[in-house]
């Protein structure tokens, strides 16, 4: 009623977006489903991912995704040295801008107001030359919102950060689609497990929203925790991946 749809009507459009019912997609985001996750996670959740072979598609982010790290040449005076296109788009989480180098892709983010997206971005590379221009990497990164893959390539990232926040970035991209993990989890995996705070903020600077899930690191506790794109929007993510992975690991299984 609020939606001004018949529950009938609502039911249908929410499967169609989030391939499975309201009720499903609710346990999917509860603490206690978060939790029995990470329990299940403990074996450790990367040597789970390989071991239980688990499909292309549900380890997404680590096959079809590479790093390469800017040099400080390249970002030097502010990126003086870069040139960056950039692109909007929408996506099934609201709109996204998406940049580029000749490299690969160097930052998207979630927005409310155009301007003030282009503003966030070029405060981070203020000396680079801008053009606002579909890269064919842009056009690449788009394809990872549709429910089928089986038509993505392989997404270059071009990134700037230190060796420790690119560990972590890289260390991200191995938490399978419909998974989660923790902070303490994750400064494990780079042997540094007293970390766990640092991995926090370079989480937290992730550059690449979506590409790089830092959506899927939540609480111990179970809580879905913060998100720089805002928690309603991290919270519709991980119960959409949720229903993705499930789709994916029983093919047959329809509870529409």
């Amino acid at each position: 009623e609020k939606v001004n749809l018949s529950p009938f009507h609502f039911q249908r459009l929410f499967s169609e977006w989030a391939g499975t019912t309201p009720k499903r997609f609710l346990q999917y985001i509860s603490v206690g489903y978060a939790k029995k996750l990470l329990q299940k996670n403990n074996k450790t959740l990367f040597d789970t991912a390989l071991e239980t072979g688990l499909s292309g598609s549900s380890r997404l982010h680590d096959l079809f995704i590479s790093v390469e790290g800017m040099t400080p040449g390249e970002y030097k005076n502010g990126g003086e040295n870069l040139e960056i296109k950039y692109s909007f788009a929408t996506t099934p989480f609201g709109n996204i801008l998406t940049a580029s180098t000749a490299k690969g892709i160097c930052y998207t983010a979630f927005y409310n107001e155009e301007s003030s997206a282009v503003e966030l971005l070029k405060g981070k590379f203020p000396a680079a030359i801008y053009h606002q221009s579909v890269d064919v990497e842009h056009q690449k990164m788009l394809k990872i919102f549709q429910k089928d893959w089986t038509e993505l390539n392989q997404i270059k990232l071009h990134l700037k950060g230190t060796e420790f926040q690119l560990k972590v970035w890289e260390a991200l991209l191995k938490i399978p689609m419909g998974k989660l993990s923790t902070y303490g989890t994750i400064a494990k995996q780079i042997n540094s497990p007293g970390a766990f705070r640092a991995v926090g903020t370079a989480i937290g600077n992730n550059p690449v929203a979506f590409l790089i899930p830092c959506h899927r690191v939540i609480q111990t506790s179970g809580a879905l925790g913060g998100y720089h794109w805002g928690m309603d929007r991290k919270t519709a993510i991980i119960g959409w991946e949720a229903s993705m992975a499930n789709m994916i690991e029983e093919p047959g299984k329809n509870d529409y």
